[in-house]
């Protein structure tokens, strides 16, 4: 009787993880473009789920978490002026009872850097929350790497 029970709760743990799928509605993609010998763009793309959407970079306190660039220092760049991003939708959302602004499909936000050695790569985190019409998951952090050659 042992043995069944034991194998009736595997087969039940089994099944419910099979459920249990984390979701990841947001994958990021990086590149740079040189566009002198000492500049260059760094381009950090969010490719956003459908029903989903990522909050911009100039959420007022009070609504969900802002996505957020860090850049690692280094003595290989500069950074010039801030991260930059395209036009946002925004609409009220009940949930923060305030307007926000925010990001569906797809997003290019774009960090102009000073180079000041030929090659370098670029290092950072990217903080941000994702959210559809019926929930909203913990913000995130994902780690980049990109090339500047």
């Amino acid at each position: 009787m042992k043995k069944i029970t034991l194998l009736l709760s595997m087969v039940l743990f089994t099944i419910a993880g099979a459920f249990a799928q984390i979701e990841k509605p947001v994958t990021w993609a990086y590149s740079a473009k040189k566009v002198s010998k000492t500049e260059a763009i760094i381009y950090l793309k969010a490719t956003i789920d459908d029903r989903w959407h990522i909050y911009s970079q100039n959420v007022k306190d009070g609504g969900p978490v802002k996505t957020t660039f860090t850049f690692a220092p280094s003595k290989d760049f500069s950074l010039v002026g801030k991260t930059i991003e395209p036009k946002a939708i925004v609409k009220y959302e009940s949930t923060f009872k305030m307007n926000v602004s925010y990001f569906e499909k797809s997003v290019i936000f774009q960090q102009k850097i000073k180079l000041n050695k030929a090659t370098t790569t670029v290092k950072g985190v990217v903080e941000f929350m994702v959210c559809n019409d019926k929930q909203c998951l913990p913000p995130e952090e994902v780690e980049f790497s990109v090339p500047v050659k």
